[in-house]
């Protein structure tokens, strides 16, 4: 599809943290919190470093081809799973929870930014070979967030029909009621949307998990350019991390040095992670809660489950996969298992993993590179034609309401509602007054001053009043900033944060995706505004 593109320093939006912004441009005060820069110099760096830290690729390979048995797979998946065996192929990571439909646009943007990514390291380092993967966190169990999705501007929620623990194993029968709601309203009418209804179908109600269902969609939305599922809820992967979680159980070392780093960062930024003396929760199905120490006794919070000492060491080792690492923990077992370079993370992953620098350095696990994904606001034909009615500029559509409507209006109107000129020349009278009162007596200076300052707020609220009037002339063109602010920021907030990528596939197909993997610059660190253009 057409499409004519702007890219925008995070900075300049308004929607990132000083935390985010000062990583981006790289002050100095944070360079203690990262390995490698979040540029071009630090991947490549990082490509040179990673292969100091083997991982068992072998193990990698038989476990990824077990997931993906029974799933029909493009070709260039399969041979990205057997490249994985290779000393010379690395991985580019992006992770996110199995929502629901995907939940949020910036799901789909991610695995983008994944995808481009490896596609320009495979051009710029010829002889080895960078593979995208999707990492799926099936072991969350906030089904409230998880449930959940928009579309037309309504919220469909999913209640699992009772179940409870990790998402990804949770049962998908119950959602054909909620489908089928769904099917009713999408559109428009075409054969874009009959493909999407039998997708959404397929996955859904042709797996019977939440963790099988997104593996199938993400692969059908993405196995054409390669990009690889991996679920971490599985034996074989834990097993890669059992000594840190064994430590994390007795001795509780993760807590120690990531509350030391995140007191650092807490100087100047907002915290992102807390951890816990235990990082870790205990699995299994229909259940996922925390394990916390009490005296010589390990307690699964919420159930009759203990173990002493030795019994918890040895659930552990017979039984890795039911527990589950926290957002603490994560990274660790996602760094043991892949022979990753760079991972790609929204402004809160961003935040959170530069904690976790000196927890990465007590295990012996490589760092990566920590890359924020690439942030799109997607523009509708319908509304870049009243953003070009309003005259305003891509970066214009970033700046708060009201800064907006005084620019508007200040640009649009000859200045007759301003008070300027008259507030300065009265409040020189004014001024002069108050220096004739006090040369008369000092008393009346605090009299004079009193009435200066009673005169200035006077101004003001006149000038307030004007500037109403001023707007009514402008009534039907600021309507139309108005409605274009919340076309393009539902609720005040990114787009992308609130709608789901169903409302754009069923008007282009697989176009959309297309045009997001095609303009997404992976190294590029500024904000993509995809303009599409009407149909010929």
């Amino acid at each position: 599809m057409d499409c004519h593109c702007t890219y925008l320093p995070y900075s300049q939006t308004g929607y990132f943290s000083q935390l985010v912004v000062d990583y981006l441009e790289q002050k100095d005060n944070l360079r203690a919190f990262y390995t490698f820069s979040p540029n071009g110099a630090g991947i490549n760096k990082a490509v040179e470093e990673r292969g100091k830290f083997p991982v068992d690729r072998q193990l990698l390979v038989n476990t990824l081809q077990k997931q993906y048995s029974g799933l029909q797979t493009t070709k260039a998946v399969t041979d990205n799973i057997a490249a994985l065996a290779n000393e010379n192929t690395f991985t580019i990571c992006t992770a996110h929870q199995p929502n629901l439909l995907t939940g949020y646009l910036y799901f789909i943007y991610k695995i983008a930014h994944a995808i481009q990514l490896a596609n320009h390291l495979n051009e710029s380092h010829p002889g080895k070979r960078f593979v995208p993967v999707y990492y799926m966190g099936s072991e969350d169990n906030d089904l409230e967030e998880l449930g959940t999705f928009r579309y037309g501007g309504k919220k469909y929620s999913w209640d699992a029909a009772g179940q409870a623990g990790a998402v990804g194993r949770m049962n998908t029968a119950s959602l054909k009621t909620l489908l089928d709601e769904l099917f009713k309203v999408l559109g428009p009418p075409g054969e874009d949307t009959e493909q999407l209804k039998e997708l959404l179908h397929k996955a859904y109600l042709q797996h019977n998990t939440i963790g099988k269902a997104t593996c199938y969609l993400v692969n059908e939305l993405f196995g054409k350019y390669g990009l690889i599922v991996l679920d971490s809820d599985d034996a074989a992967f834990k097993r890669a991390i059992l000594p840190v979680m064994k430590d994390d159980l007795l001795h509780h070392n993760a807590n120690r040095i990531v509350t030391e780093q995140a007191g650092k960062l807490a100087e100047q930024y907002k915290t992102q992670a807390y951890p816990r003396d235990i990082n870790l929760f205990y699995l299994q199905d229909n259940l996922r809660e925390r394990i916390e120490r009490k005296d010589d006794r390990w307690l699964v919070l919420n159930t009759a489950i203990s173990w002493s000492e030795q019994e918890l060491v040895e659930e552990l080792e017979t039984h890795p996969e039911r527990f589950s690492p926290n957002v603490i923990l994560r990274g660790l077992l996602q760094e043991s298992i892949l022979p990753n370079v760079a991972f790609i993370g929204g402004g809160a992953e961003v935040a959170y993993w530069l904690q976790l620098k000196e927890l990465f350095n007590h295990y012996k696990v490589f760092y990566p590179v920590i890359l924020l994904r690439q942030s799109v606001l997607w523009i509708e034909p319908v509304a870049g034609e009243l953003q070009e009615k309003t005259g305003m500029r891509t970066e214009d559509l970033f700046k708060p309401n009201q800064q907006l409507v005084n620019e508007y209006v200040a640009t649009r109107s000859d200045g007759n509602w301003k008070t300027n000129e008259e507030r300065d020349a009265i409040e020189a009278i004014m001024v002069q007054l108050r220096q004739k009162a006090a040369s008369l007596d000092p008393t009346l200076a605090a009299s004079a001053e009193a009435a200066l300052t009673k005169m200035k707020h006077q101004f003001t609220v006149l000038e307030k009043k004007m500037f109403r009037a001023e707007k009514r002339k402008h009534d039907t063109e600021l309507k139309r900033v108005a409605r274009l602010k919340e076309m393009l920021f539902p609720n005040g907030t990114l787009q992308e944060r609130v709608e789901n990528f169903i409302e754009y596939y069923s008007r282009y197909g697989h176009d959309f995706i297309d045009t997001i993997v095609r303009n997404t610059q992976p190294v590029k660190n500024e904000f993509l505004v995809i303009h599409a253009q009407p149909a010929v």
